[in-house]
């Protein structure tokens, strides 16, 4: 997958088209992401231990990674994205549009 956690995208189809967000899960298997803000659904619930109410809760849905795009750390535009071995010799993710390095979200 193109994208990882914590990596800021771009909608670039369907009906939340435009709209930005930070990746809060992905699904390689399934090639799935939930990106905040963006496919929101609302959930019936019945009341329970951590909701003694019940009632109808907002909630984002997975969407198909292919429909959304990374932002290139330097302009914050779509952009697609490569690979390239540094002189570490680790493979590290590279923004087409810019050729900036993208920092992986969890590492220091």
């Amino acid at each position: 997958m193109h994208v990882k956690k914590g990596d800021k995208v771009q909608v670039i189809t369907g009906k939340d088209k435009g709209k930005t967000g930070v990746i809060l899960a992905a699904f390689p298997k399934k090639d799935r992401v939930i990106v905040e803000g963006v496919n929101v659904i609302k959930k019936h619930t019945k009341p329970n231990q951590e909701n003694p109410q019940g009632g109808i809760l907002s909630k984002e849905a997975p969407i198909h990674v292919s429909n959304v795009m990374l932002l290139d750390p330097k302009s914050g535009e779509p952009t697609r994205v490569g690979y390239k071995v540094d002189a570490d010799g680790k493979k590290v993710r590279v923004a087409k549009k810019s050729g900036e390095v993208i920092a992986d979200p969890f590492k220091k």
